[in-house]
């Protein structure tokens, strides 16, 4: 049995990191039971503030959680984060509180601060964590008159069925664990610092864990963990449940702010948050645990943007179930209209070479058959659709028949790795797995929820099952990027962008359903159906591009008298060092082809015009794209030509409906620049068309950053537009190195570094402002280059480079095996040149 000894309110010791002194104060307030408590608050103090935030920390917690909020507080902002009586530096008292008393409580102590009560108008965002969640949405309930916006990270706010709640909590809720773990001993307390990885730094750990250094100041910890009311009778439970009903009501805007790598808060209690709250949006920290506030002390400018865009609008458009669309692109066909055209066609529509081969008229009745079934098995419109099939007839079947049901798809490869693939899917909720045998027990090792359907047993319906209209407005896909420059993004697409991209391509390529093409780069995979061609899929792996081999493309071009080759550049590079495998059979299959198309990294123009061997009547053309847009630009090998050596690739003008411009770089290199299409101007290039993405998924704050200029999307990729209208890319916003005379652009550099017959890569080292540009050789032999070498790069770089080092290989994206990792190169080198090992 828990003891509680009394002990008045005190302030924290000096010098805990990050704390101002001048933010605490104690507060008298007569609580719930009419007896005078007092409350240690943390409290900016700002007089005739536009607005409030009220923060509440969770447990074992406490104020000291929100420090970095409070340093950042949006202008003209008050910020409150109160201490839970018997808790951090509160008074401690000789009785438990229950959830009613702990709401009571609040509003009391928001009326003794001025926060609320006669004749205070100033609206609040309530800010919570942990169990501070539902203690706000309680707080809310009984002042919604001054609630302008919820935000809450890493929280429940009502209770699963019983036997599905947090493992550790209800370890923690058996009596005897629990007064052992949470008050007699600081396991809890210790144990809760202790989740975050990498692990916070020890003067933090012991400043959130300070209140509670003997048991008489741990009891409010066992207190709080007994009042979680996982049993219907708990004497919480009545009031638990209906401040989480009530939150239906709460139709303010609201911020989720997530940590996925959380033991205790699971991926159902997110979505049970999302679903509970009228007007959310979310955004996921990738690798934060529980503490997300620490592990991503960056939330507290989210925060503030969070503030700043409640006087913009009720609602973003992006969060509603129908957008209203361009009459052009509502009037653009389904993107499954031309399999139903060809649905008495007995030609191959899909071939898998060495396997088998299904026509146009077996994929549509397979495609209907199946979206009847998913529709009949529960699948409803707007559903999610976790796709874990590798690229084949089952995956092109599975596509299309997810779109005709109305659902959306999920897709991510498996070239993430799995950790990170699982991840991806979890954090896209999806609804339904379909998968192969290993692809389920993927899904299962990775904890992805949703009803299970293998491609081994996929459910089939009668016609008279209704499918429903699919519309231009709803959502189509959620496809993540490939991870190369960081965690990997859900980029969410409505039908109207993926069938404004399939109307683009076909155009830009003039593809005809005379046309056959070899899929060997796995977006395109899944794009023949859409775009009326027959298909293709070599025996490979597609998600490693570089395992294709001229001998294995040529039986690809073989299968299906191809016309078209979709390749990556690695794969590229593969086929030209195996060319001489070709056998006559072979050749003669490959010099049939008629256009050639790479996309993911850019192809050097040497590549391409050695490949005029292997696909003598191939028209070479290289899009630039991404997930997020693609194609934006296109450009031929005689382009490339034309344009000749300039700084960063060409990658060509802009296409028809696609606009470009440029935000310029400051000398730090931000690209805060008003956006423009001035020649020879250098910053993040900025698209404008009809196909580019929807929004980023669940990621919230993400969005916000690259869609700050209305209508456009923010690539994240830095180049100039040459007076001809072409676009050149010289690399990425975050491989910018500024050095004190000036920024510079890693791409440019190492194309002339590598005319001397190594590839290159440049990073910056030091202090942003500061830093010194260094080559990195893919080079055989010390790690610091020989002097005449280095002196051989600085003479070709065109600036100034600091050092030289060489290692066996540059690392490179797991997608492509194309795209260089500047980012970890940068670690490896400040390391190295810091006296490091190599």
């Amino acid at each position: 049995m828990i003891r509680y000894t009394p002990a008045p309110a005190d302030l924290p010791p000096a010098g805990l990191p990050g704390l101002d002194p001048a933010w605490s104060r104690l507060v008298p307030v007569v609580d719930a039971d009419g007896v005078e408590r007092t409350f240690h608050v943390l409290d900016n103090q700002v007089e005739n503030p536009v607005g409030t935030l009220l923060c509440l920390h969770g447990n074992p917690t406490w104020s000291y959680l929100w420090r970095g909020l409070l340093a950042a507080a949006p202008a003209g902002w008050r910020v409150v984060a109160p201490d839970h009586l018997g808790m951090g530096h509160s008074e401690r008292l000789d009785v438990a509180r229950t959830l009613a008393q702990r709401v009571e409580d609040l509003g009391r102590l928001t009326d003794a601060l001025g926060v609320t009560g006669a004749g205070v108008t100033g609206p609040v965002v309530t800010v919570a964590h942990d169990w501070g969640g539902i203690l706000s949405m309680g707080w809310a309930h009984a002042h919604r008159e001054q609630l302008r916006g919820i935000v809450l990270t890493n929280t429940a706010v009502s209770q699963p069925p019983p036997g599905n709640g947090p493992w550790l909590i209800r370890a923690a809720h058996v009596p005897l664990v629990g007064e052992n773990a949470c008050v007699r001993t600081p396991a809890f307390v210790r144990g809760t610092t202790a989740l975050s990885r990498p692990r916070l730094d020890r003067d933090v750990r012991d400043a959130l864990a300070e209140p509670y250094g003997t048991p008489s100041r741990r009891a409010a910890v066992g207190g709080f963990v007994a009042d979680i009311p996982f049993a219907d009778g708990h004497p919480s439970r009545p009031a638990l449940d209906v401040i989480g009903d009530g939150m239906r009501t709460l139709d303010v805007p609201a911020l989720v702010i997530w940590g996925p790598r959380d033991p205790v808060f699971l991926e159902e209690h997110l979505r049970d948050i999302t679903d509970r709250l009228p007007d959310v949006r979310v955004h996921r920290y990738p690798h934060a645990s529980h503490l997300v506030t620490e592990d991503a002390p960056g939330y507290a400018d989210v925060v503030v943007d969070f503030v700043a865009s409640l006087g913009e609008r009720v609602r973003e458009p992006s969060l509603d179930a129908e957008v209203e669309a361009p009459e052009d692109a509502r009037e653009a066909p389904q993107v499954w209209a031309r399999l139903d055209e060809r649905m008495h066609d007995d030609t191959p529509a899909v071939v898998e070479v060495g396997g088998r081969t299904v026509s146009w008229a077996q994929l549509h009745g397979r495609v209907d058959d199946l979206a009847r079934g998913l529709a009949g098995a529960g699948v409803r419109p707007g559903d999610r659709v976790a796709l874990l099939v590798p690229p084949s007839i089952e995956l092109t079947v599975a596509v299309y028949a997810v779109w005709r049901a109305g659902a959306v798809i999920v897709v991510a490869d498996k070239g993430l790795g799995v950790r990170a693939m699982g991840g991806a899917l979890r954090s896209a909720s999806v609804d339904h797995v379909i998968g192969t045998r290993l692809g389920l027990l993927a899904a299962r090792a990775v904890r992805v929820p949703g009803t299970r359907f293998s491609t081994a047993a996929l459910p089939v319906a009668s016609s008279a099952t209704a499918l429903p209209e699919v519309t231009a407005a709803m959502e189509a896909a959620v496809l993540f990027t490939s991870g190369a420059t960081g965690p990997a993004k859900g980029v969410v697409y409505r039908h109207r962008q993926v069938r404004a991209q399939v109307a683009l391509v076909r155009e830009l390529y003039g593809l005809t359903d005379a046309d056959r093409f070899v899929a060997a780069f796995a977006p395109f995979a899944i794009l023949g159906p859409a775009l009326g061609v027959s298909t293709a899929v070599p025996a490979i792996d597609v998600t490693k591009p570089a395992t294709l081999t001229a001998p294995i493309l040529a039986d690809a071009a073989a299968a299906i008298d191809a016309t078209v080759v979709f390749a990556a550049p690695a794969a590229l590079r593969t086929v030209l060092a195996t060319a001489g495998e070709l056998d006559a059979a072979g050749a003669g299959a490959l010099g049939t082809v008629r256009l050639l198309v790479s996309a993911g990294a850019p192809v050097p123009a040497d590549v391409l015009r050695a490949l005029a061997a292997v696909l003598p009547l191939a028209q070479c053309h290289t899009p630039y794209g991404m997930t997020e847009c693609l194609p934006v630009t296109d450009v031929s090998l005689a382009g490339i030509d034309a344009a000749g050596a300039g700084d960063g690739v060409c990658v060509g003008a802009p296409l028809a409906g696609v606009e470009v411009t440029v935000s310029p770089l400051d000398a730090l290199g931000v690209a805060d620049g008003a956006l423009t299409s001035e020649p020879g101007v250098v910053g993040e290039i900025c698209v404008r068309a009809e196909h580019v993405k929807d929004r980023y998924d669940a990621l919230w704050a993400t969005e916000r950053a690259a869609s700050r200029d209305a209508g456009w999307h923010r690539t994240g990729d830095v180049g100039h537009l040459d007076a001809d209208g072409r676009l050149w890319v010289a690399g990425r916003t975050g491989h910018v190195v500024s050095t004190p005379d000036g920024v510079v652009t890693p791409v440019g550099v190492e194309q002339r570094v590598a005319t001397l017959g190594d590839a290159a890569a440049v990073v910056g080292v030091g202090p942003v402002g500061t830093q010194q540009v260094v080559v990195v050789l893919a080079r055989e032999g010390p790690v610091l280059a020989p002097a005449a070498l280095t002196e051989r790069v600085r003479g070709v770089a065109g600036v100034a480079v600091a050092a030289v080092l060489q290692r066996t290989a540059l690392p490179v994206d797991i997608r492509h095996s194309s795209k260089v990792d500047r980012a970890a190169l940068g670690d490896w080198a400040s390391g190295v040149l810091a006296g490091g090992r190599a």
